[in-house]
């Protein structure tokens, strides 16, 4: 079992209400208000009732205005992650400790590369055989996890995928040209022959399957399918959260 913890202090709270995409205001177990941050800026259907346990980070006092993070959120059966700068790290441990089959075997993992037909595109984790650049003199060279073999490099976008429909996990939760715009890029690369994943962080565990929200986004559902025909990965992958961190639990199958 892959399990990770938090790097901060959780605090147990309650939700009031979300004030808007960055804040949510909620209640201390203590009885204390305040208003934290909220780093989700999707619609957060099926995740965001008011009234609803909640997980909060807390980075310390005197660490800005505003030193809670909403982190989750317990709707009945389990933790929902709702905290969308946790996934692309999050895939990435995953990835370094070889806990996803499809995505083992490249020496070398880099975040955040440019890429697409523009080149103003970022990629959020390319796996590779080939070494990345120095940034500065002092650099040590990046020792490779394993033995390079030539292969395609492997371009993995991340997706947090919080929403549920039925017995299903679905993204997304609103209309996203961004992401339409990923999964172009994606099945380009793909028809060229380069290694190419779409990864679904679904941080729940009440959920059976993964599907895209068609009723949502139908743009975004054809196009996942086109990518899929071309030769693009999708890794729907379950992970079940609770107060001290997380841990993956499997590869949810995928319904089209």
């Amino acid at each position: 079992m892959h399990r990770f913890t938090y790097p901060l202090p959780i605090l147990r709270a309650t939700l009031m209400q979300r004030v808007n995409r960055f804040m949510a205001d909620v209640q201390l177990e203590s009885g204390q208000r305040l208003t934290a941050l909220c780093a989700n800026t999707g619609s957060m259907k099926t995740c965001s009732e008011p009234g609803r346990p909640i997980l909060l980070s807390f980075k310390g006092e005197g660490a800005g205005k505003y030193p809670h993070l909403w982190e989750s959120i317990h709707m009945g059966q389990c933790w929902v992650n709702v905290n969308t700068s946790l996934p692309n790290g999050g895939t990435k441990q995953l990835v370094l400790a070889d806990a996803l089959e499809s995505l083992q075997g490249w020496p070398f993992v880099r975040s955040e590369v440019k890429y697409g037909r523009d080149g103003r595109s970022r990629i959020d984790l390319l796996l590779t055989c080939t070494p990345p650049p120095k940034k500065r003199k002092k650099d040590p060279d990046p020792q490779p996890r394993c033995k390079p073999d030539g292969r395609p490099d492997c371009y993995v976008e991340v997706k947090n995928t919080s929403m549920r429909a039925g017995d299903c996990s679905v993204f997304p939760d609103s209309v996203t040209e961004r992401g339409q715009k990923h999964l172009v890029e994606l099945t380009a690369l793909a028809r060229k022959g380069i290694g190419a994943a779409m990864v679904y962080f679904c941080g729940r565990t009440d959920t059976q399957a993964f599907r895209p929200a068609d009723e949502i986004d139908p743009a975004y559902g054809k196009l996942l399918r086109k990518a899929v025909k071309a030769g693009v990965q999708v890794l729907p992958l379950q992970l079940r959260f609770d107060e001290s961190g997380w841990e993956y639990v499997k590869l949810l199958p995928v319904q089209l």
